[in-house]
């Protein structure tokens, strides 16, 4: 009997991974050029007739349905970028196929954009520009049109390029540049502006610190321990619980703002409650998973799969909540004043807009994702489960962190920044080990300079062009908006 409930068991699985395996070969199919290019075509068609049918305006708008399209092309962009920050370090280190990365970061980043995010977005964009400071309606539709086709350009570069860049930024970037060309530079929120080019450098410092601090914490409790399944059994529970207690949080805040109003003090606690109690519950599981484990650090590897897996689902759903809406706040903000008249500060998006952004990011990741996640998960530095835990457990808590100091964060920054930091840490405690071998062992023989460059684990060319891509995100994506901008204006009148 047990046999026969062992090989059904056997038999679900090898259905379970064919489905996966399907997925991997049509994303392949998919990927190719004029394939994916023709699918999101199709896709941008389709939520331009959307938008003419759920205007619910007669005539029909055609600045609405034109921003429909764009505002399409922008998420598509979005899903080919954005969420390969989250998926990537999974993909990189081996806890998730390409395949089952592409299936959880659909479902999670829509579930995200639907149920937690979009209920009140600023239409400029985290107050960027005064609205006011425009004479008419049209003007201003023509700059949040401007900015929406900048900010979607500059990402689809940046993603051809294989840079990972910021899409919060580059929406601000071209809000920017338009509310510059169409109201001046007295329009501009230049404190917000401050504000955001600090986060430029805080977001990748501090994700790359708290992901260093985090491996180095595994490393000197779990992985340098004579008995290392010992100490994983004992320290596994407590990252996971300090992982649980972090996303807790954040997304009290997120998913429950739409019921009750939670201030930051109390999404702390309901995070500490949530993170005590996961504690618990893993505690014997990974006492089981850990039974009969060879006493090696390849061992543990197995320990970190799984948590890996749902901290990359959790990272998914937060960006889908928090990133969508930003993105789709200009299109937002065309509809708004097309069907009332005139400007607010703060518009409630459609339902139809925030399912363009959901559906949007699915395409982008499924068509054209593919290449940056690799990149981040593999291409960097090499990942595996333990330090891809480190990197989305510094994204969640770099999060939150940043919401308790008002910093206008990018998830993109934290992410790619953890992977940087660990990357840089392992680096650095390379050269530690190899100055105390020399040190104790003088006879060793000195390795060479360019030995030593060729050791290090962090590709400096992917860190170089990485760098300059976040430095000109916001200048580049403002240039290009007011250049659309006078573009526009001029084929208008």
């Amino acid at each position: 009997m047990g046999a026969e409930k062992r090989g059904s068991q056997w038999k679900t699985l090898d259905k379970d991974l064919n489905r996966i395996s399907q997925v991997e070969y049509a994303t392949q199919y998919v990927s190719r050029p004029l394939v994916g290019m023709g699918i999101a075509l199709a896709f941008i068609v389709i939520a331009a007739l959307g938008a003419a049918v759920f205007f619910g305006q007669s005539p029909t708008s055609l600045v609405v349905v034109t921003a429909a399209a764009f505002g399409a092309y922008m998420a598509l962009n979005i899903g080919a970028n954005d969420v390969a920050n989250n998926m990537g370090p999974a993909v990189g280190a081996n806890a998730l196929t390409m395949g089952g990365a592409i299936i959880i970061a659909i479902i999670c980043e829509s579930a995200g954009a639907l149920l937690a995010g979009g209920d009140v977005v600023s239409t400029i964009s985290k107050g960027i520009i005064d609205p006011t400071g425009f004479d008419q309606n049209r003007v201003f539709v023509w700059a949040m049109m401007a900015a929406l086709i900048s900010s979607a350009l500059w990402v689809n570069l940046a993603t051809w390029i294989g840079a990972p860049v910021s899409t919060t930024h580059s929406v601000v970037g071209g809000v920017m540049g338009a509310g510059i060309a169409a109201a001046g530079f007295s329009a501009v929120s230049w404190g917000t502006m401050g504000k955001i080019a600090a986060s430029w450098v805080i977001s990748p410092v501090l994700g790359g610190v708290i992901a260093a601090l985090f491996l180095a914490l595994i490393k000197h409790k779990i992985i340098y321990r004579e008995d290392k399944i010992a100490a994983a059994k004992r320290w596994v529970p407590v990252l996971i619980g300090i992982m649980a207690a972090a996303f807790g949080a954040y997304l009290s805040i997120k998913g429950l703002k739409k019921i009750v109003d939670i201030d930051l003090g109390t999404a702390l606690l309901i995070g500490a409650a949530i993170g005590v109690v996961c504690y618990f519950i893993t505690v014997p599981l990974i006492a089981r998973q850990a039974r009969g484990l060879e006493n090696r650090t390849k061992s543990l590897k197995a320990l970190f799969a799984l948590p890996l897996i749902f901290s990359a689902a959790l990272l998914s759903f937060a960006h889908g909540a928090n990133d969508v809406a930003n993105a789709v706040g200009p299109l937002a903000a065309i509809v708004h004043v097309e069907s009332v008249g005139d400007f607010a500060d703060k518009v409630s998006i459609p339902t139809w807009v925030m399912v363009i952004g959901a559906f949007g990011i699915s395409f982008g990741l499924m068509l054209f994702g593919p290449k940056l996640i690799r990149m981040v998960g593999s291409q960097i530095t090499k990942l595996n489960p333990m330090r891809a835990y480190c990197v989305a457990l510094s994204a969640a808590i770099t999060v939150i962190v940043a919401s308790w100091l008002g910093l206008p964060v990018s998830s993109t920054h934290i992410a790619v920044g953890g992977v940087f930091g660990v990357g840089f840490y392992r680096e650095y405690h390379m050269e530690r080990r190899l100055r105390r071998s020399s040190a104790a062992r003088p006879q060793v023989k000195r390795i060479a300079p360019e030995e030593r460059r060729r050791r290090k684990l962090v590709r400096r060319s992917h860190f170089m062009t990485i760098v300059a891509a976040w430095v000109i995100t916001v200048p580049a994506a403002a240039l290009m908006s007011g250049v659309i901008f006078y573009v526009l204006n001029a084929i208008v009148s």
